[in-house]
């Protein structure tokens, strides 16, 4: 299966084709941000204040990076676990948030968000941060210096791998697996 490729920032004409478990290749401007930073964002936006990033068409990573070596751009950057997010996200597609990157289920509510607001959630592979750390050409810390490898940073990235996890639909790969899963081990073992 040929890999899609699409460049930042996204529109809705980008995604409404991509299906849960598409593989694709993301290129252009994305913010890294957590726990922290993304509940900096969610209290300034139910203030009313300006955000320290336009999110119109943005694409959050969900990653806080180790320091790069001498003559790295980056260190190795592999995504968190994207559930730990879970309280902020919907505030954030809101607030014109296109995509996510990270990894793992996200809770029901903000597979909805996602559906509702026409966006997508992207895998990045676990355990990989060194091979994804290959496809950031540029990183500047934007935002929050003082948190550290969870300040907010704009990377610029090219050809970065990424698998459709929840499509603009509500469709969850995630559950899709699971639900794949449980129905061949029931077949083979014959429980029910």
């Amino acid at each position: 299966m040929a890999k899609q490729r699409l460049r930042t920032p996204l529109t809705d004409h980008d995604i409404k084709q991509l299906e849960a478990g598409e593989r694709l290749l993301l290129s252009g401007e994305i913010f890294t941000a957590r726990d922290a930073a993304c509940q900096r964002l969610v209290r300034l936006l139910a203030a009313g204040t300006d955000l320290p990033i336009k999110l119109a068409g943005a694409t959050i990573y969900f990653t806080g990076p180790s320091p790069a070596r001498p003559g790295q751009i980056t260190g190795s950057i592999g995504p968190t676990t994207s559930g730990r997010m879970d309280p902020y996200t919907p505030q954030l597609f809101a607030a014109g948030l296109k995509a996510i990157i990270g990894k793992g289920p996200l809770a029901r509510e903000v597979v909805h968000t996602i559906a509702a607001h026409h966006a997508i959630y992207l895998a990045a592979i676990g355990g990989a941060g060194a091979l994804i750390a290959r496809s950031v050409r540029e990183a500047a810390v934007v935002a929050y210096p003082e948190l550290g490898p969870e300040a907010i940073r704009r990377l610029v990235v090219e050809d970065l791998p990424l698998i459709v996890a929840v499509d603009p639909l509500g469709n969850d790969l995630y559950a899709i697996g699971r639900k794949h899963y449980l129905a061949q081990h029931y077949q083979e073992t014959g429980e029910k």
